[in-house]
């Protein structure tokens, strides 16, 4: 029961995610223009983007397959976090939050990818005129999901071991 319990609440924040991340990006969409930047302060922009690539616009130009590799990529990984959460034990709550974000952010991206054929990006960060690509909030719960699993794995799980 208490296993049951802990994965729904896993599952559901990221189904809470994915609704908060089609959210944004349909605000976004609908706010801003493509490529037109909207300063919000002076180290943060709205900016419309569509990603038609991976992570920082990998192979964004290389004709449309791409669109369908990242497509079936980000499903099957989805599919491999849901196996591992759903036997992942319930101690294991850091984890379970952590493949939660990750799960959540793929999903949203995924949504977008098979609808749109690009990831819809508008969360641009920038220190004078080094811009970093930017990004949306599915982007920024798999990264913080993945941080968290790094440093469950590398340090939490090594000090647990030692005590």
């Amino acid at each position: 029961m208490i296993r049951n319990k802990m994965i729904f609440v896993w599952l559901s924040m990221a189904v809470l995610l994915v609704v908060l991340d089609l959210w944004t990006k349909q605000i976004a969409t609908q706010s801003l223009t493509l490529y037109r930047p909207v300063e919000l302060t002076q180290w943060l922009n709205m900016t419309l983007a569509h990603n038609y690539g991976a992570a920082f616009s990998f192979l964004s130009d290389a004709g449309g397959w791409q669109r369908w590799l990242f497509t079936v990529l980000a499903a099957v990984v989805t599919l491999v976090l849901l196996v591992w959460l759903i036997r992942l034990p319930t101690s294991e709550k850091l984890t379970g939050a952590a493949l939660g974000l990750i799960i959540g952010g793929a999903v949203g991206n995924l949504i977008d990818r098979i609808i749109n054929g690009y990831v819809v990006d508008f969360i641009d960060v920038y220190y004078r005129d080094w811009h970093w690509p930017a990004f949306n909030l599915a982007d920024s719960a798999i990264t913080c999901g993945v941080i968290i699993l790094l440093i469950d794995g590398l340090l939490l799980s090594s000090a647990r071991r030692q005590s």
